[in-house]
């Protein structure tokens, strides 16, 4: 069997080299237009900033040793420029514009995914860039070791954008981050984003929320980057990440059916419209295990996954399917880790699914033991049966742990009960005796139940009080050191002593610092005959981080 793949990074280079620990029989042709194959990619913003500071630890293997390894034939700098499906041939152009066609048997697309570039006035100008590959990272690096980079614009605060303004920052470069949204991370919900925004701030990154880039423009100092407000920033470098298009074309042009989202379509054997090629990684889509839509996913875990279950499928026929994947993503901001699996509920809002949802804060591992920090832990999950959805977590240590067993319940189906059933090492240097995850399921589970009734931040701010009692029940020095405006105090460990204060004619709703004593108060308020009881989801730590403005910075004010 002779097997061409396309594209030599995360899903053509495994899959070459899985289907030849398959067979020694097949031949194998292994097609990539760049220089480089099997690269880290994902470690790219990391080079640039200095912390990986050895250009040759982003290699994985290098052409010569992968094809002498597995007995592949590795051709770099050959770009596939047609497929022609009936002859079962590709046509092959070299670096040097020369062209020849090379027969297959199987076919296996893995052209992964490009910058998006928008048609801007002054988008190809010097000192603009994108990041993608090997070759950008150079051409980047190069620049800020030959031009005096002392300030530079990110062009989205999507999760590259957010790891390159910190290595930017590590480079001593003072970072502007410009993002159309009114928040960073996408995939996040706008209240966890909000720990984000804080935390970049504090770093000196300058923050520039909804606002959209007009145009480029090249001065003789330097660049100037116009928004459609009419702010000018003036830099000398910027960094487009806006996000990623999948590469669909040469798949389109051969005829190849393409999906809803305008990725490869693919069956559930990662089989495309003919039953001779494959497709794996950015340029596939799939049903969302959650919702059964088609949708894109841009992340090298699942790449890797589906590369090693169509290699399976081209060697042995059509036998292992693909499940799915749910794009649990995670990235370092700073001193910050951000994480995400599932669903956020701005999605499932968006897609007419009805959900709840529980906001935690709680510490990475013992309180009492030096070096905890507090997670911030938002799940959100079915109010019929408790079926988790999704998963974010802002934290500095066991953000990753967490956010693992997270994914693991959702991709088997499962629901904030099977949060409490996970058995997880406890010792005081780790994690408590109920873990975040353990806890994060106890109030979805009392939610659930009724025994705890939610309200959430955006409810409040935009309340009108005089119809409700707030209470906050921190203690009297807490509750003078910030409140929310219209509340009383009532401490919780003076609360049933102090119950006539509260009108039984109006709705109570109770926050705290996070939730915990907010939650023992609606019990003794309930158990005492208050009817409408509610607890704010986070309390008064979400509650700030949501309400408190962004801004812009300073200088443009």
């Amino acid at each position: 069997m002779k097997i061409i793949i396309v594209g030599g990074v995360a899903g053509g280079a495994t899959a070459a080299a899985r289907i030849r620990r398959n067979t020694e029989k097949a031949e194998i042709i292994l097609f990539e237009k760049g220089e480089h194959i099997s690269y880290a990619n994902c470690g790219l913003p990391y080079y640039i900033g200095g912390i990986i500071e050895e250009h040759e630890r982003l290699f994985v293997q290098t052409p010569k040793a992968f094809g002498t390894r597995f007995n592949i034939d590795v051709r770099t700098h050959s770009e596939i420029t047609a497929i022609n499906l009936k002859q079962k041939e590709v046509t092959v152009r070299t670096a040097d514009g020369k062209t020849y066609t090379e027969s297959y048997d199987r076919l296996l697309l893995s052209p992964g995914a490009s910058p998006v570039r928008p048609p801007l006035k002054g988008i190809d100008s010097e000192g603009i860039f994108t990041l993608r590959n090997v070759a950008d990272t150079d051409r980047i690096k190069q620049y800020l070791g030959e031009k005096e980079v002392k300030r530079a614009v990110i062009v989205g605060g999507g999760f590259i954008g957010l790891e390159m303004a910190e290595n930017l920052v590590h480079a001593g470069v003072e970072v502007s981050v410009v993002e159309m949204a009114d928040q960073v991370m996408g995939p996040i919900d706008f209240s966890m984003a909000s720990f984000v925004h804080e935390h970049l701030r504090r770093k000196g990154v300058k923050l520039y929320l909804g606002q959209a880039v007009e145009e480029f423009g090249r001065t003789d100092a330097g660049l100037e980057v116009a928004f459609k407000s009419g702010i000018r920033l003036h830099v000398d470098m910027v960094l487009l990440s806006i996000g990623v298009r999948a590469e669909t074309r040469l798949a389109s042009e051969a005829g190849l059916k393409l999906g809803e989202m305008r990725g490869i379509y693919v069956n559930e054997y990662l089989q495309t419209s003919d039953e001779n090629v494959y497709a794996v990684g950015d340029a596939i889509e799939f049903p969302h295990p959650i919702t059964g839509k088609p949708w894109l996913n841009f992340l090298a875990g699942p790449a890797n996954r589906q590369a090693r279950i169509v290699a399976d499928n081209i060697v042995f026929g059509n036998r292992v399917k693909y499940e799915g994947s749910i794009g649990t993503s995670i990235a370092k901001v700073f001193d910050l880790t951000v994480a995400s699996t599932g669903l956020p509920a701005k999605r499932l809002k968006q897609m007419g699914i009805e959900y709840l949802a529980s906001t935690t804060h709680s510490a990475s591992h013992a309180s009492y033991y030096p070096g905890a920090s507090q997670m911030s832990i938002k799940i959100t999950f079915s109010p019929k049966d408790g079926k988790l959805y999704g998963a974010q977590i802002v934290g500095c240590d066991g953000v990753d742990k967490r956010i693992d067993e997270f994914a693991l319940i959702i991709k088997q189906g499962g629901t904030v009960y099977d949060l409490t059933r996970i058995e997880h090492a406890y010792a005081p240097p780790f994690s408590s005796a109920k873990d975040p995850v353990a806890i994060a399921g106890y109030v979805a589970g009392n939610i659930l139940s009724g025994k705890m009734t939610p309200l959430y931040w955006r409810e409040l701010k935009d309340a009108d009080l005089s119809g409700v009692t707030l209470v906050d029940v921190r203690t009297k020095n807490e509750f003078e050191s910030g409140a929310i405006p219209g509340a009383i105090n009532l401490p919780l460990d003076e609360l049933r002593g102090r119950m006539e204060e509260i009108s039984r004619d109006k709705p109570v709703w109770i926050y705290c610092g996070v939730g915990l004593r907010g939650y023992l108060a609606s019990n003794i308020l309930k158990d005492n005959g208050f009817k409408e009881v509610r607890n704010l989801s986070g309390g008064i730590k979400t509650y700030k981080a949501a309400t408190k403005p962004v801004g812009l910075p300073k200088e443009t004010i």
